[in-house]
């Protein structure tokens, strides 16, 4: 199922951090909007799969049917959350450029939707600040990985970003986006898939992405020489010396 595939997706960054001893490569931005996002989707989860005022009050808003949030949504937000917040902690631990930070544009979208967290939240229903927070989860999505795809395109390489992470990712957005229309087809209520549009979108909008960096790894920029990864260093250095190109050298022999 699509949450095995996405929850594995998160460990191969960290393993490759941990290998590399370095977040060289990989985009504060990106792992700031992945914690936050990830914590507004555990609130949004946890209230609409624990709370009986919240599930009422959906059933109220869509003729009686049940939303979709799952065990299985429970745990994946849960589990992504705490491997978001090990990511970033990695971050802060191993060698970074002094250029990666957070960017004004990221701290201004963290200010501005607590702002507007607050405001729901003093001035409507609790149901209304579930599903506002259901949106800048959202959000975080579409644009958390604007910045590693321009950092990418800028290092013309993609040296510190798993594949892997990709790979896994693409694979549970294909699968959650099925799941999500098969079980709206079963409630016999097709629109009730957008009753979830945190679920709706985490899966097209990962889709799309993982394609943009599929391409750029395998398509654009296929350099894999990693000057933080000691073992690429042996290998490179351990490689038979053929001659310079322009046969300067032929007259040694």
């Amino acid at each position: 199922t699509y949450f095995v595939a996405w929850s594995v997706s998160f460990y191969p960054q960290i393993v490759l951090n941990y290998r590399r001893k370095s977040v060289e490569g990989l985009s504060i931005d990106f792992l700031v909007y992945n914690v936050y996002g990830f914590a507004c989707y555990t609130v949004f989860n946890t209230a609409f799969f624990a709370s009986r005022t919240i599930a009422d009050e959906y059933a109220r808003r869509n003729d009686g049917h049940e939303n979709l949030v799952r065990s299985n949504d429970l745990f994946f937000s849960y589990h992504a959350l705490i491997l978001c917040l090990v990511t970033l902690a990695q971050s802060l631990y191993y060698k970074r450029s002094p250029t990666q930070r957070a960017s004004t544009m990221a701290r201004a979208y963290l200010c501005s939707t607590l702002v507007g967290l607050l405001a729901v939240s003093l001035w409507s229903s609790a149901y209304n600040a579930v599903y506002f927070l259901s949106f800048v989860k959202l959000g975080c999505s579409l644009i958390k990985y604007v910045p590693q795809a321009w950092l990418n395109y800028r290092r013309k390489s993609t040296v510190g970003w798993s594949i892997h992470n990709i790979l896994l990712d693409f694979t549970g957005g294909s699968l959650s986006f099925a799941q999500l229309l098969l079980d709206a087809a079963r409630s016999g209520n097709v629109a009730e898939a957008m009753g979830n549009p945190v679920k709706l979108g985490l899966g097209l909008v990962s889709i799309a992405f993982d394609v943009l960096f599929m391409t750029q790894h395998y398509v654009l920029y296929t350099d894999r020489y990693d000057p933080s990864d000691e073992e690429a260093q042996l290998q490179y250095q351990n490689m038979p010396d053929y001659g310079s190109t322009d046969n300067s050298d032929s007259g040694s022999i």
